[in-house]
């Protein structure tokens, strides 16, 4: 899988930021690099770990997955 021209092992990355330019509207208008830094980090930590559903996990959120996933270890 890590040949080149293979494209499974950054599909994960190309998805993330096809989303990411998708769903970050007003990116153009962006002033400088801090306003881009803390307008990313805002829509990566307050909306696509918290709140987006991911199809991968079973339309749940990141943070809500994880949390699943580490009780469901605790219980085993």
């Amino acid at each position: 899988m890590s040949r080149k021209g293979d494209c499974w092992d950054n599909a994960v990355a190309e998805s993330f930021f096809a989303t990411l330019k998708r769903e970050m509207e007003n990116a153009d208008d962006l002033a400088g690099f801090d306003v881009a830094s803390l307008s990313l980090g805002e829509y990566i930590d307050g909306f696509y770990n918290l709140r987006r559903r991911h199809s991968s996990i079973d339309y749940r959120s990141p943070i809500e997955f994880e949390l699943l996933h580490c009780a469901a270890k605790r219980a085993a």
